[in-house]
């Protein structure tokens, strides 16, 4: 079977090799990063928009190139490049609150190219399934890094309870977008 077939990246840009994806790893880190600014302020984690950025670009790109997309857009971060959500970057964004989030949204990438590849984008339901999974996989690593801040009877108030209804909006709405852009590439 071949994976790259189910994906937006290989529509878009058929040809292989180190150009072709180190050009779609920085559009995807950046589109994450545009995905960052859309925030809203809570404490100790913001609610942005990067987790629907994180499972698009997870389906579009695959298992691979979407986690190096996401490893890439963390090491900009950590280099001091302004990524993370308001325009934050370095190292102690990645070893705050926040940085397990980070982690996790490498892990959802894969995730979600890998469900992608094996046919999980043939429609609009397998592909919300595969979103859902992606972002509840954001919340392993997550939540283990934020307790260290919070305390671990405070870090579901803190970190999940008042995301997930936000995340499932956005996981739903990845998987619109992933669709809408094939039949833009296709054409029709």
């Amino acid at each position: 079977m071949n994976t790259n077939a189910n994906l937006l990246a290989s529509r878009l840009w058929p040809s292989t090799g180190l150009a072709r994806n180190a050009v779609l790893a920085l559009a995807g880190s950046l589109f994450v990063a545009l995905a960052a600014q859309v925030s809203v302020p809570m404490f100790p984690v913001p609610m942005t928009l990067q987790t629907m950025a994180v499972l698009a670009v997870g389906a579009a790109y695959g298992a691979r190139l979407g986690a190096a997309t996401l490893a890439l857009y963390a090491l900009e971060g950590a280099v001091g490049l302004p990524v993370f959500a308001g325009l934050s970057s370095g190292l102690a964004v990645l070893t705050g609150p926040t940085g397990g989030y980070v982690a996790g949204f490498i892990l959802a990438a894969a995730l979600v190219g890998y469900l992608v590849e094996r046919g999980w984008g043939a429609n609009v339901l397998k592909l919300s399934a595969a979103m859902l999974l992606g972002a509840a996989v954001v919340y392993g690593p997550g939540l283990l890094w934020l307790a260290q801040f919070t305390g671990a009877s405070a870090v579901w108030q803190a970190g999940l309870w008042p995301f997930i209804p936000g995340d499932i909006v956005k996981a739903i709405l990845a998987a619109l977008m992933i669709p809408a852009a094939q039949a833009m590439v296709r054409g029709k």
